[in-house]
């Protein structure tokens, strides 16, 4: 259990948090299985920064015996959020969820909360963002991001590579005509034609990523997948979610449910973990609005990430195609699985199938593909040194592997190893796997 000395400041009695509740956090049955898979636990070694006591201090505070704004708000602020204990977790305790609502009942500094919703502004809001990422683009494109990135210290360094990571490996590839590349039988082939889509745009992949969605609409049209226009959706809203600023989250949540009950298709298709794992978590976003929670859960049932598209048909390249046009591939690839894919969503072998089913690849997954990387979402920025304590191993197995690219399905994660290799001097790009996909499809 935790210290008696994180329990700072005894008050009186109050109401429980609401959505903390009795019932979820009783679920904890503190067997300790969530212990070793925590990367903040194993870098500090302090049960306060472990799923299991950072549990017991979420029921302290939420039956007010613990001050909010003390060890309580220390502890909650380190966690990565990256959820690995859920996928050890044998009483099946949401702790990602918990987790966000127990950061809302954290009183806010009125300077620090300022920033953050200037700095969420900036990449959410849609005519703030359209701002900050042109700039960004045109910083990128420069190459001043690359370059100043490895000179400069300190955030502005840091913000600099993680821009530069930004910048697509790969040159534009042609877009050709949806060509039927599936096997089976040809009634299969034409009812599959028929299945449509919306691309979740989101924000940051919107703004600096465009690259990759331009990926994942290639493949899936030469799948036989038919995009559906959806230019009224907004943010996910994951981001404000992870800082605990619900109210946002949900407002955001309720017009992309409204837009995409009115989409005329059958997936909602995501190339960002992190954007799929909150549109999958709004139902629980919902909890204390019946109405709202089953028009959320209707949703999520269609969201899809696009590896579980690709890893659902049959992906056939250059000659298996009856073409001699492929650009082809070979080489060494590492795969990391971003947490919110692998233990937020559950979706651990679909990306590597993907990979694995391109000739001339040879797919390794990380030793520690499923831990986090550190980034996690603006992680790294409010925790610089214990992010980059969490990444360190990993950069390690990356230099070490002699790999041609690392591939991840999650824009903080492509940044922040990144920006790691960047600043080691590492040339090894970092992409998502649908680039793969689409270099070696087109």
């Amino acid at each position: 259990m935790p210290d008696n000395a994180a329990m700072e400041e005894v008050l009186p009695e109050r109401a429980p948090a609401s959505g903390v509740t009795d019932e979820l956090l009783a679920a904890c049955v503190h067997c300790g299985f969530c212990i070793p898979v925590c990367p903040t636990w194993d870098i500090l070694r302090e049960e306060n920064d472990s799923p299991r006591g950072r549990l017991y201090l979420m029921r302290a505070e939420a039956e007010g015996r613990v001050d909010p704004a003390g060890a309580f708000s220390t502890h909650l602020a380190r966690c990565l959020g990256c959820r690995a204990c859920e996928s050890v977790c044998p009483a099946g305790v949401p702790f990602g969820d918990l987790l966000e609502r127990a950061r809302a009942r954290i009183p806010p500094r009125p300077e620090a909360r300022r920033r953050e919703r200037w700095v969420l502004s900036a990449l959410t809001n849609p005519g703030v963002a359209s701002v900050t990422y042109a700039v960004a683009r045109l910083l990128r494109a420069a190459g001043l991001a690359s370059a100043f990135g490895r000179l400069l210290p300190g955030k502005v360094g840091q913000l600099l590579r993680l821009l530069a990571a930004t910048r697509p490996t790969f040159a534009p590839t042609r877009v050709s005509e949806p060509v039927d590349l599936l096997s089976g039988d040809r009634d299969r082939d034409a009812a599959k034609a028929d299945e449509s889509y919306v691309l979740l745009t989101g924000c940051v992949m919107e703004g600096l990523f465009a690259h990759v969605h331009d990926a994942t609409r290639r493949t899936l049209a030469r799948a036989g997948y038919r995009e559906v226009d959806a230019p009224e959706q907004t943010c996910c809203g994951a981001l404000h979610a992870h800082a605990g600023l619900l109210v946002e989250a949900r407002e955001q949540a309720r017009r992309n449910i409204e837009v995409f009950e009115r989409s005329d298709c059958e997936w909602i298709v995501t190339d960002s973990a992190g954007c799929g794992a909150g549109l999958k978590d709004y139902p629980a976003w919902f909890a204390d609005e019946p109405d709202w929670q089953e028009r959320a859960a209707v949703l999520a049932g269609r969201v899809r990430d696009v590896t579980e598209i690709l890893a659902s048909v049959s992906l056939s390249f250059g000659a298996d195609a009856g073409r001699e046009d492929s650009a082809g591939l070979e080489g060494r690839v590492g795969y990391d699985a971003p947490c919110h894919l692998h233990h937020g969503q559950g979706i651990q072998r679909e990306p590597l199938n993907v990979l694995r089913a391109i000739p001339g690849l040879e797919v390794e997954a990380l030793p520690s593909s499923e831990r986090c990387c550190g980034g996690a979402g603006m992680y790294n920025l409010a925790q610089p040194d214990l992010a980059a304590r969490v990444r360190a191993p990993k950069l390690g197995e990356v230099q070490r592997g002699g790999f041609d690219w690392i591939a991840t399905g999650n824009p903080g994660c492509i940044m922040y190893l990144g920006a790691g290799l960047l600043r080691s001097g590492d040339r090894t790009p970092v992409v998502h796997p649908v680039e793969l996909v689409d270099r070696a499809w087109s």
